[in-house]
């Protein structure tokens, strides 16, 4: 259930220094990422095509690639430009290559036809990349396939369990019903919950004196990237009104590093009209700290489902049922599509 003609974030922009070779496994592939004397990204297959040692265990020399068994050099359009003790380099001599950009400090690959690669599929993750909101980067690795993750995040019911003491705070975040839309290759979940207290999570950057009303206003994109807005004003203020209330900016993304491993990264953004650097640590450690609840609860379940037995479909379902269903298609798709060449 991979797409592979869609962008995948591999790493954060600050990840990738000027002088360094940076790896990581998106797909099963392990790919190469690093940057040219002038700044450009490039990516390559993390695997000399001489003996299939990692050209990540070698070394920068200018914009080249030197893998470090051999010697073979690599150019950053994937070519082999020398081979030490050879007069002739054969033109199969070369590493595939990825369409690579950095957008909003996310960088993303392109795993599938790269004549495909469109820049307009990016996320509007912009709230990574904007004046108006600070957070602090975040990663995770989780032991699992990443549409156990994906369901649980196409599904906020589980925040008033999971995430009781954390995020949650309220048995009335699941028992709100979500409308659900959708929206240009994915689903659009909205969910309020008027009339409950601020979550232990909220209290832990900000006082309250009385209830609240909160949303849960996100989209959710192929290949899996959940883009949110939420927050919550005291209870019969208006929600555009921001005394006394909170709103929050969050991108979160899912790449699979194989079929049962996942990159998950994320950032939870504040205004940057509070200016308080405590106030940006504390909602980071604070998302940290519930996400180490998810991975907790997800890995526990990967581990205990029974490949021959069913999972109960019920109502609550409804948005990762539809978005599996939107995956299903675009893999279906991709499928039927003729060959590139």
């Amino acid at each position: 259930m991979w797409v592979r003609n869609c962008w995948y974030v591999i790493a954060w922009d600050h990840e990738i220094s000027a002088d360094a070779l940076f790896t990581r496994t998106v797909l099963n592939e392990p790919i190469l990422v690093y940057r040219t004397e002038s700044g450009e990204l490039v990516a390559l297959q993390d695997r000399c095509c001489h003996r299939h040692a990692p050209l990540s265990r070698g070394r920068r020399e200018g914009d080249c690639v030197r893998c470090g068994y051999h010697g073979l050099k690599f150019a950053a359009d994937g070519a082999c430009v020398e081979a030490p003790g050879l007069a002739n380099i054969p033109v199969k001599a070369r590493v595939r290559t990825y369409p690579v950009v950095s957008h909003n400090k996310w960088v993303f690959v392109w795993m599938g036809e790269p004549t495909l690669a469109d820049r307009a599929l990016l996320p509007d993750n912009f709230s990574c990349d904007h004046p108006d909101w600070r957070y602090e980067p975040g990663y995770v690795h989780y032991d699992t396939p990443y549409l156990l993750v994906c369901d649980n995040l196409l599904d906020f019911s589980h925040l008033s369990y999971v995430h009781e003491g954390t995020l949650g705070g309220s048995t009335a975040i699941a028992q709100a019903v979500p409308k659900i839309e959708r929206v240009p290759r994915g689903i659009r979940v909205t969910r309020h919950v008027p009339d409950v207290p601020p979550s232990p999570f909220w209290r832990s950057f900000q006082s309250f004196d009385r209830n609240v009303d909160r949303y849960f206003i996100y989209d959710f994109v192929l290949p899996g990237t959940l883009l949110m807005k939420s927050g919550g004003a005291p209870v019969g203020q208006a929600e555009d009104d921001l005394r006394g209330g909170v709103q929050l900016h969050s991108c979160q993304t899912l790449t699979p590093e194989t079929e049962t491993t996942t990159h998950y990264f994320f950032q939870q953004s504040h205004r940057s009209s509070i200016a308080d650097p405590a106030v940006t640590e504390t909602i980071y450690r604070g998302l940290v700290t519930a996400f180490e609840e998810d991975r907790g609860m997800i890995t526990a379940q990967y581990l205990n489902v029974d490949p021959e037995a069913q999972m109960l479909p019920l109502a609550m379902d409804a948005a990762l049922v539809q978005y599996r269903r939107l995956l299903q298609q675009e893999v279906e798709r991709e499928r039927d599509m003729p060959a590139a060449g």
